[in-house]
């Protein structure tokens, strides 16, 4: 009886999720239509999704962020934002934690979702990873993103493991195109997401989401034959952050 209760009370907690999530796209729909019509606009875009849409989703789920920042984002420069991915708070969460405007470089697949799927496909940078083609775009993509001053973000893993897996294997793309474009990539560790809003329906609860932002990895110096050192040394910090847990 008590097993049944709590997977009736996680299930009403994920449709009470899908509707904080699409509800305000629906209501600032005209808004959003119109903001997306120029790359020009998309810093009020960006105001927008962060505090009119990520942060009533968060707190209204009850999922508090709880930030630790080793080192302050400066509002005048580019970044590329990198963090493990493991479950749909991760887009929220990473727009609460950088105020300076980004773009999310992700993968086709999400264009599908409903309602979201076409705001997705209107400001992010899709990549369809089975074509070099589509790859080879997003490098120029991003460069007239960061062009306008605009910061990137990727998760690297290159989609949510398997939730037997700590930490998947990184991707290139993201310490590359750092790399090339001489920004700093900026590594967190996304503590709690998948035991508060996981992919399994009958699964999660409120709770803290907590962050470690950790140092910056400066890559003026550095060329593309660093780009490997750069990747497993990230992906070491971030495992071990996970496996040790937060310390605040």
């Amino acid at each position: 009886m008590h097993s049944a209760l709590k997977k009736t009370a996680q299930a009403l907690w994920h449709i009470w999720g899908y509707l904080l999530i699409s509800l305000p796209i629906l209501v600032f729909s005209p808004f959003l239509i119109l903001l997306t019509l120029s790359e020009k606009t998309y810093g009020a875009f960006f105001w927008l999704a962060r505090n009119l849409w990520a942060t009533p989703i968060l707190y209204g789920m009850g999922c508090i962020p709880k930030i630790r920042y080793d080192q302050p984002l400066d509002r005048s420069r580019s970044y590329m934002l990198v963090a493990n991915h493991t479950s749909m708070l991760d887009i929220m969460l990473m727009l609460r934690v950088s105020r300076n405007p980004f773009v999310f470089v992700g993968k086709k697949e999400l264009v599908r979702i409903p309602i979201f799927g076409f705001f997705y496909k209107k400001v992010c940078i899709i990549v369809d990873r089975e074509s070099r083609r589509s790859r080879t775009a997003v490098y120029r993509r991003a460069e007239k993103r960061l062009q306008r001053g605009l910061s990137i973000c990727i998760f690297p893993e290159g989609g949510v493991p398997a939730e037997s897996v700590v930490l998947d294997g990184f991707k290139d793309g993201a310490f590359k195109m750092a790399i090339a474009h001489k920004i700093p990539v900026v590594p967190m560790t996304f503590f709690d997401c998948k035991e508060r809003y996981p992919f399994r329906f009958f699964a999660g609860s409120p709770g803290w989401l907590r962050v470690r932002v950790h140092p910056f990895i400066e890559t003026a110096m550095l060329r593309e034959s660093d780009m490997a050192g750069i990747r497993e040394g990230v992906r070491s910090q971030l495992l071990k952050s996970l496996e040790t847990g937060p310390d605040f």
